[in-house]
């Protein structure tokens, strides 16, 4: 008959380890810390960031306390749940941030950081390409609930204004 002992259980508690999804918290590894290991600055999120889940194949999840804006080099909103995947150098498949451009909200499809030393990153907006200086996200913004989160998603109606007859 065979019987477990501490000493035969250690293998299956790492074994678990490896196989649980990585989830952060404030107590553990914080996001900023994740992103910068990844290649890419720690200023690509707000400071409002309230958790987030990263699973083996890389796919990220972030929580925020509220959907957002922050000032970069235009404004970025950021809704309460942001997805991406996550590899070396690139989020990619970006869901939840868009980016202001000429008075339109723009879905941000990728962020990408090809070569560190050019000192540029890669913003992908879907029909155009910005490249903008590292030195921008090198910190986490103060994202701010604001007026103009309400008219981008509840409209004139959603602040109050009714339509004239």
């Amino acid at each position: 008959m065979m019987s477990l002992t501490p000493r035969s259980s250690v293998p299956i508690y790492l074994l678990l380890l490896f196989l649980l999804p990585f989830t952060g918290t404030a107590e553990d590894t914080s996001l900023h810390e994740v992103l910068h290991s990844h290649g890419l600055p720690a200023g690509l999120f707000p400071q409002s960031v309230k958790s987030y889940n990263l699973d083996q194949t890389g796919r990220l999840e972030v929580h925020l306390d509220r959907p957002c804006l922050a000032q970069y080099e235009t404004r970025v909103f950021f809704d309460s749940v942001v997805t991406a995947n996550l590899s070396f150098g690139q989020l990619k498949v970006l869901e939840g941030m868009s980016r202001e451009e000429l008075f339109l909200w723009l879905p941000v499809k990728d962020i990408i950081v090809t070569d560190p030393s050019s000192g540029l990153i890669l913003i992908d907006i879907g029909f155009a390409y910005k490249h903008l200086s590292l030195s921008r996200f090198e910190d986490p913004p103060i994202c701010r609930s604001q007026f103009g989160i309400l008219l981008k998603v509840g409209g004139r109606k959603g602040v109050g204004f009714k339509d004239e007859k």
